[in-house]
Formats: structure tokens, C-alpha cells, sequence
């Protein structure tokens, strides 16, 4: 071989074996970090209203605030295994000291982080299977959820239901303890998950676990079928049940529609005559994207009965707003209305107007 051929040679090895080292170098582990924030400007448009015209309301009938703050991190390991952790922050005026010469306490109105997820999930190729374990998400309403895809502007109807009435009907959108989804066909998914039931911000303080699960049927592409159930023991001869039906509609082009009706079964809930109560409501939903992410308009119907055993206490409320992302996909603005009606004739319609700014980086 002549030293030219060598020299070639030995110049295409410098250049080859590099780039094959680098080619065999495994990808680091993806990990990203993001933050997700809820800033709203609320404003009264009505004064004469159940809520908006009593003193109170008319002494602060317009405010800015920071509803929610998200801070997540996760790690996929590999193709199987991936872990989350996620700081969540809200106002929730925590008491955190007692004056015991005055009998009073104090409270702290900053908002304060705490830890909403944290938890592995590990994946596997049989039924498409995904398992988490630790802080998780719950089956409540997860999959109406991401439909809506506007918890920035208002939570969903389990979800918010609490919010609104006041009324605990025992949901969460985070606990611990352990999920399974999986898929049975492209026609069929389901998931089961069992819960200590006390909710992620409060230790466990029984024996007894909440089970769930739901069953999603797709009978066409575009339409699909949700049915939940969840069962806890209240105590040794008492339990509480929710029951669920969702329906999707998504066959149009950018159009999501969105039903959902539930009702809530917990043997301790007595009216003062001793017979029990069931807690229910239902929902309808739509988004559509005119532009794909850049505008959409959103509109939704929710209706409420707190007790099933007294009569004209059923409200709605009804949302309108839009989805708008003047400059960059990291922030949105969703001007909305919100409109609360009341079934008792001596209660008047409360109009309430909401500039939410929704940042996400």
C-alpha cells in the first residue's frame, strides 16, 4: 500500500471511529422541568345577585389573584420507567398558630407549596399497560379532563364541585396509592386503582380503601364511552359509592363535545328528618379551535343538586369564554363569563367576568 492510500486511510479512521463512538453513546435519561401558573383578574357584573349582591361582594367586587402554581419534574429513566414530582401552590389560608389568651387563631393567606405528585410509573407492551405507585392521579375525571383541556379557567364537574357548593362529595384529583390502565382492544381500555381515600393532603385515618375504575369504550373512531364507579366504607356498616357516565364526541374537525352525569351515594349524608341523601349533577361541554393553537371558543353548562331530598336548591352554571394565544404557545388568555342561576326564585343571578392569564414554560 502507498503512503498516499495510508495517509487517506488513516485520515477517514479519524474522522469514522469518532462519530461511531458518539453514535453507540447512549441518549442521557430526558429530564424537563416546567412550570405552569393560573393569574386571574375577577370582576362583579352584577351587584343585585345571591352572592355578588351581598356586602361583602360589593366591598370587593373585582380582584387580581394567583389561583394555582405548578412545578413538575420528571425523569423518563427509560423506555419502561418514569418518575414525577410535582410542587403545587395555592391559597388555602393554612392556620398556623393558636393565641390561646385571646382563643384565637392565626392564619397565613402566602401561597404555599406542597407536594401534589410524586410517583413512579412503569410501562409494559402487554395491553398497552401503564402502572403508577405513590401520589397519583385518581380516575375520577381525568379523562373529561383532558378533553376540556381548560382546568386554567375552571375545574370539571367532580372536580369542582366542592368549589362551588361547598359541599365535600369525597373526589380528589390526587391520592396515594396505586393505578393499572391498560387496553383491551383499540375499542376497549380500561383502568382500576385502589386509594387510601383521605385525598393527598390528608394522612390516612382508617382501615379501609377507595376502589375505582372505569371502562372506555370506543364503538367509533371519534366517539367514545366512559363508565366509572368508586366504592370506600365509611365504617364497619356504612359506604359511599360514586357513579359516572362521560360521552366524547370528537368526529368534527376541532370540535370537542363533552357530556358527563354523576351521583354520589355515602350512607352517613341524613337530612334532619334521618333519611338518607344523594348528591348529584351533570355537564355538557364543547371547545372549538377555530385556529389550532392560537384561538378557540369554549362553552359549558353544568347542573347542580346538593341534596336530592330538598326541594328548589339545584343551581347551573354556565360558562363562555375564549381561548386566545396572542404571542406564544407559553401563554394564553381566556376571557370568560360565568353566569349562576338558582332554581329558588328569591336567590338572583350572580355574573361574574374573568380574565385568566394561563402561563406555561
Amino acid at each position: 500500500m502507498s503512503s498516499l492510500k495510508k495517509l487517506v486511510l488513516l485520515a477517514a479512521l479519524t474522522v469514522i471511529l469518532p462519530l461511531t463512538a458518539v453514535a453507540q453513546t447512549p441518549t442521557p435519561p430526558p429530564q424537563t422541568f416546567s412550570t405552569t401558573v393560573y393569574f386571574d383578574y375577577l370582576f362583579n357584573l352584577t351587584d343585585n345577585g345571591y352572592l355578588t349582591g351581598t356586602d361583602a361582594a360589593k366591598a370587593l367586587n373585582n380582584k387580581f389573584q394567583f389561583r394555582r402554581a405548578y412545578f413538575t419534574y420528571e425523569n423518563k429513566i427509560n423506555d419502561y420507567l418514569k418518575f414525577r414530582f410535582r410542587y403545587d401552590a395555592d391559597n388555602t389560608a393554612n392556620i398556623t398558630a393558636v393565641n390561646f389568651a385571646k382563643a384565637s387563631t392565626s392564619k397565613d393567606d402566602k401561597l404555599r407549596p406542597f407536594i401534589k405528585h410524586l410517583y413512579l410509573e412503569y410501562s409494559l407492551d402487554w395491553l398497552q399497560s401503564k402502572f403508577n405507585v405513590g401520589m397519583i392521579e385518581t380516575l375520577s375525571f381525568k379523562l373529561a379532563e383532558d378533553r376540556w383541556g381548560l382546568r386554567s379557567v375552571a375545574k370539571t364537574l367532580l372536580d369542582g364541585y366542592k368549589d362551588i357548593t361547598g359541599v365535600e362529595i369525597d373526589q380528589t384529583s390526587a391520592d396515594i396509592g396505586a393505578t393499572w390502565k391498560a387496553s383491551l382492544s383499540k375499542y376497549a381500555r380500561f383502568s382500576v386503582g385502589v386509594h387510601n381515600g383521605s385525598a393527598y393532603s390528608h394522612p390516612e385515618t382508617d382501615k379501609f380503601k377507595k376502589f375505582s375504575g372505569n371502562l372506555q369504550i370506543i364503538p367509533a373512531a371519534g366517539l367514545n364511552i366512559v363508565g366509572y364507579l368508586d366504592y370506600e366504607k365509611q365504617n364497619d356498616s356504612a359506604k359511599a359509592m360514586t357513579y359516572k357516565l362521560e360521552a366524547f364526541f370528537e368526529m368534527v374537525k376541532g370540535l370537542t363535545l363533552v357530556g358527563e352525569w354523576f351521583t354520589y351515594d355515602n350512607e352517613l349524608n341524613k337530612t334532619t328528618a334521618g333519611t338518607n341523601f344523594n348528591i348529584g349533577g351533570w355537564s355538557l361541554f364543547g371547545v372549538y379551535k377555530v385556529k389550532p393553537d392560537k384561538f378557540s371558543l369554549f362553552a359549558r353548562y353544568d347542573s347542580y343538586e346538593p341534596n336530592d331530598q330538598v326541594a328548589n336548591n339545584e343551581f347551573s352554571l354556565i360558562i363562555l369564554g375564549a381561548d386566545w394565544t396572542p404571542y406564544h404557545t407559553t401563554w394564553k388568555v381566556q376571557p370568560n363569563v360565568r353566569i349562576t342561576n338558582y332554581k329558588d326564585s328569591l336567590r338572583k343571578t350572580d355574573i361574574v367576568g374573568v380574565i385568566t392569564f394561563f402561563l406555561s414554560f
